[in-house]
């Protein structure tokens, strides 16, 4: 089944591969989007964010060597600047993100984007988006 579905993957990543194979496993072929070869832009990474309802800081991923060297844990940085470095650098984005008619959220754990496919929201909202 195609459905509007849009996964923000990392190959690389388990979490993010969970989350292919969940939506997969229901029979769901989601536009997957590998955001390290084909990097947001500012204002689609901040619409983004605002989809989800989170700050940039809360999708830094801050276990990434980048985050250690522009040190990025410093209060300073402001929500602009934050993005950017997630643009320049887009392996300091927490992924998997998956964009449906129903919202946009951030998979962790994996199991969340089940949320998309259980009652009462379910395919059949899905397919008719």
């Amino acid at each position: 089944m195609t459905t509007p579905i849009t996964l923000y993957h990392n190959p690389q990543c388990s979490k993010s591969r969970r989350v292919l194979a969940l939506l997969r496993d229901a029979g769901i072929e989601p536009r997957v989007v590998d955001y390290q070869q084909e990097p947001l832009s500012p204002a689609q990474l901040t619409a983004l964010l605002r989809s989800m309802g989170l700050g940039a800081r809360d999708l830094l991923r801050s276990q990434e060597a980048v985050y250690e060297t522009l040190n990025l844990g410093d209060p300073q940085w402001t929500e602009q600047e934050l993005v950017s470095h997630m643009v320049a650098h887009p392996i300091l984005m927490n992924r998997p993100i998956v964009v449906s008619p129903l919202g946009a959220w951030l998979c962790r754990p994996p199991e969340r984007v089940l949320d998309l496919l259980a009652p009462p929201h379910g395919c059949k909202a899905l397919e008719n988006a």
